[in-house]
């Protein structure tokens, strides 16, 4: 886990609302000492809502419910689903679901939203950065290798993007190449600064 800010630091602690090696590393990368703390909050979708309101509302409640914990702090919270169409794309959790989620992706168009939320605890900041990702035609052989060398079971939609499942893709669109990885590092670079943190002096310092 990386370590806290030091205790002089004229800087509030930044923390991670999340359990997930995925977001850990992507937040690594911005050279900002920071904890991770997994949040207690009820992932159950609400009666009618849609995937994309589902991440954002809980991007923003993973954050708030660590800003409660550890006030002072600057929170960062995060979620991610995948769509094809309006059907939600789930984490496959073993090799024949895997099998079958690639299969049906083959060709299609998944949408990926990753919601972002920031707070000090008054002021919440949040944005749902969207990624389409045009999957190649595959097949099963292609597929069954695919999942053997990733072995990406833990993933929504089958693919590693930061591995080898970015040869399953004819193209991606987005704003931020990060966000397919579950941590949109320009759209959080920019609400850090909001609250008066800077990578780049992170990295300087």
């Amino acid at each position: 886990m990386p370590s806290s800010l030091p205790a002089s630091s004229p800087h509030p602690q930044l923390i991670l609302a999340s359990s997930s090696r995925y977001r850990r590393g992507m937040l690594e990368r911005l050279a900002l000492p920071f904890e991770s703390i997994s949040p207690d909050v009820d992932e159950t979708p609400q009666p009618g809502e849609m995937p994309a309101a589902l991440a954002l509302r809980l991007s923003i409640a993973k954050a708030q419910a660590v800003a409660r914990q550890r006030p002072g702090s600057i929170v960062i919270g995060s979620d991610q689903v995948a769509t094809l169409g309006n059907d939600p794309i789930g984490k496959p959790g073993s090799f024949d679901k895997a099998l079958e989620q690639l299969r049906r992706l083959s060709g299609q168009i998944v949408t990926f939203h990753s919601a972002l939320a920031v707070t000090d605890g008054h002021t919440v900041l949040h944005d749902d950065i969207i990624t389409e990702c045009h999957f190649r035609q595959l097949d099963d052989a292609e597929i069954t290798a695919y999942l053997l060398a990733d072995q990406p079971f833990d993933t929504a939609g089958s693919a590693k993007a930061e591995s080898l499942g970015i040869t399953l893709m004819e193209r991606m669109r987005s704003d931020d190449p990060t966000a397919i990885i579950g941590l949109p590092l320009i759209a959080l670079s920019r609400m850090l600064r909001h609250f008066g943190l800077s990578a780049t002096q992170g990295a300087a310092a």
